[in-house]
C-alpha cells in the first residue's frame, strides 16, 4: 500500500484520472480522488453505500449527498461506469488524457462470483448502432450487460452441473 492506502496500481489510475481531468479543465478533489480509488481498489463493483461505510472510515462527517456528488462527478467525466444490474460501481481509467469520455461499454458479470469484466468491442457497438438504425433510431450511449459463468467458476463446477 502507498501512502494515501491505496495500491501502486491504483495510485498509477488515479494520476492518470488527475491528468484526464486536468485536460479537461476540472478538478479531482480530495474527496473524488478518494472515492475513486475506493472503487479501483475494490475486487468487485461497490454500491453508493459500501463506499460511504468505507470513506466514513477517515472522513467520519461524510454522508449520502458526499458521495453521490463525488459519483456523478466520476460518471460525467467517464472515469466509472454504474453497472446497472448490480446498481454498482466499476472504474475506468483506461482511455487516454483528452480522449472523449464516453464510449461503448460491455459488461460480463459472474452470477456466481460476482466478477464483472469490461469489454470494449467496437464490432458489437456497431452492431448495435447498425440494427437501431435500420430501425431508424439512433444510439447514442449504449452500455451492455450480460449474465453468465467466468472462466475461473466454471472450471470449478462439475462437468455434470455445468449444462443447464
Amino acid at each position: 500500500m502507498t501512502e494515501g492506502g491505496f495500491s501502486p496500481r491504483t495510485d498509477t489510475l488515479l494520476d492518470r484520472a488527475g491528468a484526464i481531468c486536468q485536460a479537461r479543465g476540472a478538478r479531482l478533489t480530495d474527496l473524488r480522488r478518494q472515492v475513486l480509488g475506493l472503487i479501483l481498489d475494490a475486487a468487485a463493483p461497490t454500491g453508493a453505500y459500501d463506499l460511504l461505510d468505507r470513506l466514513r472510515v477517515t472522513r467520519h462527517g461524510a454522508a449520502p449527498p458526499t458521495v453521490y456528488r463525488a459519483l456523478d462527478f466520476l460518471l460525467g467525466h467517464g472515469l466509472i461506469h454504474r453497472v446497472e444490474r448490480l446498481s454498482a460501481f466499476v472504474g475506468c481509467v483506461a482511455h487516454a488524457p483528452g480522449e472523449d469520455a464516453g464510449h461503448a461499454a460491455q459488461f460480463l458479470i459472474c452470477r456466481t462470483c460476482g466478477r464483472v469484466t469490461e469489454l470494449e468491442d467496437h464490432a458489437l457497438a456497431h452492431a448495435l448502432a447498425d440494427a437501431a438504425r435500420r430501425l431508424g433510431f439512433t444510439v447514442n450511449t449504449a452500455t451492455i450487460e450480460a449474465e453468465g459463468m467466468c472462466a475461473a467458476c466454471a472450471a470449478r463446477v462439475p462437468e455434470a452441473t455445468a449444462c443447464c
